[in-house]
């Protein structure tokens, strides 16, 4: 028996002994793997549920509902706006604090509802390594059950597990909540986030599968993954993206050359989901040819 598989073993005989339990599921890796050993463990007794709010794109909410299909997972939607909360359109180095505190929450109202004890999240062995992740707190706080962070299953062995499982989302990137966009400081809005999403999904549509577009206050900031930037450079999407993204409501719209980046728009050594720290592009000082 492999590492990985004692593991495993181990993480559905904890899941057995609980009676019923409720996973807070987004759709992506993490959450999917928690949702397939919860029902491997319980069947019937497990349930899957997704928080639907303005931060959540809707091509993430059709995902979240494609896996628990997959899996044959129970699966209920919550719905709440993070916008209601004064903190957390603030955007400060706490947003993801505010933000994970509230969707636990609701997630914690939808168990109390269908008489579950337990909630799982999916943060894996990996996460707590990964410099400042605020929600974890609110993980810690609300007391709720990791199943592979507790069973120090990592990230990369999280994906072979989904492989095992043939997951669709085993190889899916890193899908951070679209507040991510806005750099720090900068008030979250729905029209913001809206304009975030349409844009992204332009991007989805034209094929490109490692991206993120960034809200600098009416400045969209293109990133791709760099083996997709000699697309991004071609002429026809150039005018393509100056047209239809600027009809979203944005001013300006550029390329960011150094390609896509997790948590370009973050405060220093934060890293929760899409966040960690790179340089801000627009801080640099360039030389003149004077």
């Amino acid at each position: 028996m492999t590492a990985v598989e004692t593991k495993l073993d181990a993480a559905r005989a904890d899941l057995a002994d609980r009676e019923r339990v409720l996973i807070a599921f987004s759709g992506g890796v993490d959450s999917s793997v928690v949702a397939a050993l919860a029902h491997d463990a319980l069947g019937d007794d497990a349930v899957a549920c997704t928080a639907k709010s303005e931060t959540l794109p809707e091509a993430e909410l059709v995902d979240a509902n494609r896996v628990a299909d997959e899996i044959g997972i129970r699966h209920e939607i919550v719905e709440f706006s993070e916008l209601d909360s004064e903190a957390f359109v603030a955007n400060d180095d706490e947003r993801c604090y505010h933000c994970r505190s509230m969707r636990l929450s609701a997630m914690y109202d939808e168990a109390r509802r269908l008489d579950i004890d337990v909630v799982c999240d999916g943060t894996n062995a990996s996460d707590p390594g990964e410099g400042h992740r605020p929600g974890l707190r609110a993980v810690e706080e609300l007391n709720a059950y990791s199943p592979l962070l507790e069973h120090d299953i990592t990230k990369e062995e999280v994906r072979e597990i989904a492989r095992e499982y043939d997951l669709s989302v085993a190889d899916k990137p890193s899908m951070a909540c679209l507040s991510s966009r806005i750099p720090t400081g900068l008030e979250v809005t729905e029209d913001r986030l809206s304009r975030v999403e349409k844009a992204e999904q332009l991007l989805r549509t034209w094929g490109f599968e490692q991206f993120r577009v960034r809200d600098h206050d009416g400045l969209a900031r293109i990133e791709v993954g760099d083996d997709e930037l000699d697309v991004a450079l071609d002429p026809d999407f150039v005018r393509a993206a100056r047209d239809h993204v600027a009809d979203l409501g944005f001013d300006h719209v550029t390329l960011d050359l150094h390609g896509y980046q997790t948590g370009s728009v973050s405060p220093d050594d934060e890293s929760e989901d899409d966040d960690a720290v790179v340089e801000d592009v627009f801080s640099t000082e360039y030389p003149t040819g004077e």
